[in-house]
């Protein structure tokens, strides 16, 4: 298990839920749990307006980003027709009730991208 890193037990994760794993350098992986004890583990943000995904419904294999009601697929991250584009997938392990992470995937994908920025703290656009 040289590269595997353990994020939670199975059971610190919801039913038909999330829990977020903070990463030093990156946005935060959220890792979900269906009704049928699966695990999958994808960006904390929504291709379409970076939504937090953490936050949105699981259903089936799939989870709604709650702000625009996107279906996300959870083991690819592939959005469903109509819709385009792809969330960042993360490899996950379930050994003993332990769920596991790769250390490499963590500390490599998706490090260029920002949380999305709205609201009354959201910079002013430059004329």
């Amino acid at each position: 298990m040289d590269d595997w890193t353990r994020v939670c037990a199975l059971q610190d994760i919801p039913v038909l839920g999330s829990r977020r794993v903070s990463r030093p350098q990156g946005l935060d992986v959220a890792v979900f749990r269906n009704a049928a004890d699966e695990v999958f583990a994808l960006l904390d943000r929504c291709p379409h307006k970076g939504g937090p995904l953490s936050q949105g419904i699981v259903f089936g294999r799939s989870v709604a980003c709650p702000l625009h009601n996107w279906t996300i697929g959870l083991a690819d991250g592939q959005v469903k027709a109509p819709d385009e584009g792809c969330a960042t997938a993360f490899q996950v392990k379930v050994d003993g009730g332990e769920v596991f992470l790769s250390r490499t995937e963590l500390d490599t994908l998706a490090l260029d991208l920002a949380a999305p920025m709205a609201g009354p703290a959201r910079p002013a656009a430059i004329a």
